[in-house]
């Protein structure tokens, strides 16, 4: 009996816990599950709605990317070009113009790799996935509130998905066989119940791995935890930083032409990579290529000297084949996050997946209406029959 008691304590307090919480972050819930569904098809909608995305593909080598880059800082004279991204032979190198804190901005110049024609030149801050990212991000706030204020939901959210979880349990045999399940032809009532608790079930499994990497990205502890979890005790390490010296050797057109030519030598047949250009006199030029189209995690990272071309030796955070599991662990953040793990078929699981989460709020909400008119009802009732 007093076990029966026990678990029935229980249950409620999760059930409230779950309503409570629900209630009070249903709207973040609500846009951070429909901004990510939309995100999660940006690279195929980008290039249906934008037709500067595309190029005719060549038989011949591309202009230098020093080139390149002198064509794109002509169409934004006093910005500087931040990074230069390669994707397929039929698609726009895209030129990159941020700056961020105060007088931020964020352009982007879109060229012909072949004959370096200026396809689009474009701020970025109003181009639509970039709204949709800021909205599942920041909810379009300041990002020094907005980032706290989605972590702080993000914890949230783990707790409705966790205490859904308990709450789908079923009670029995018999009961396990209706848990599976919508009945669609059952009353809008108990559809309504079925779609929450339901797909609300078969969500909460991918949502598992949604919410943990949301949270790796919102605490800096948790991807300290991650990492120091999959490399054996290990702590986590800071980013390499190179000091490049200028020793007045080439022409710094001719360098970064020179260290994207050593940095493509080993990589035939890589299509997608990207520059990252130094931000001060004495950064390092950085080399992104990505070893598998439409992934991010497997990416060799390499470093140079901005002035002499010269290559350093990263002993963290450069060859993807000589991380440790903690590094290929935080390293997959994005790729889990948004599906891109699983190729396409990831991506429309993700899409899914957010459609659901998204309704989640809508149709809980409709569930506690339901019972709180039922109390009024009830209340009314026995007011009468007092009377």
């Amino acid at each position: 009996m007093f076990r029966l008691s026990s678990k029935s304590r229980f249950k409620k307090v999760i059930r409230w816990l779950h309503l409570w919480l629900g209630l009070a972050s249903g709207l973040v819930f609500f846009i951070m599950g429909i901004t990510g569904a939309i995100y999660s098809f940006q690279p195929e909608l980008s290039r249906l709605t934008q037709p500067y995305l595309s190029v005719k593909a060549e038989q011949r080598p591309y202009l230098p990317v020093s080139q390149l880059q002198v064509i794109a800082a002509k169409e934004l004279p006093g910005k500087q070009p931040s990074r230069i991204i390669y994707y397929a032979k039929d698609q726009a190198v895209t030129v990159h113009f941020i700056r961020r804190g105060k007088a931020s901005y964020y352009w982007a110049v879109f060229l012909n790799p072949y004959t370096g024609e200026v396809l689009k030149t474009r701020d970025m801050d109003t181009e639509f996935f970039r709204f949709i990212l800021r909205g599942h991000m920041y909810l379009w706030l300041p990002p020094s509130i907005g980032k706290p204020v989605v972590a702080t939901c993000t914890v949230i959210f783990t707790l409705i998905v966790v205490s859904g979880l308990i709450l789908w349990w079923p009670r029995n045999r018999n009961a396990r066989k209706s848990s599976y399940t919508v009945k669609f032809r059952a009353s809008p009532k108990r559809l309504n119940y079925d779609l929450h608790r339901i797909l609300g079930f078969y969500a909460s499994w991918v949502l598992v791995f949604i919410l943990a990497t949301g949270l790796a990205w919102s605490f800096e502890t948790v991807m300290k935890a991650e990492y120091w979890l999959f490399s054996g005790g290990r702590g986590r390490p800071a980013p390499p930083k190179f000091i490049s010296r200028n020793e007045g050797s080439e022409a710094a057109g001719t360098v970064i032409d020179k260290i994207l030519y050593t940095a493509r030598q080993g990589y035939p047949g890589i299509e997608h990579y990207q520059v990252r250009l130094p931000d001060s006199d004495s950064a390092a030029v950085q080399v992104i290529l990505y070893l598998k189209e439409g992934r991010y995690a497997p990416a060799d990272n390499l470093y140079f000297n901005q002035y002499t071309g010269e290559r350093f030796v990263a002993k963290n955070w450069g060859l993807y084949a000589a991380a440790n599991a903690g590094e290929k662990a935080n390293r997959m953040t994005y790729d889990i996050h948004t599906g891109g793990i699983g190729g396409l078929a990831g991506r429309t699981l993700v899409f899914f997946t957010g459609l659901i989460a998204a309704s989640l709020p809508v149709t809980g909400f409709c569930i506690w209406l339901g019972k709180r008119r039922k109390r009024r009802q009830q209340k009314e009732y026995y007011k009468k029959k007092q009377v």
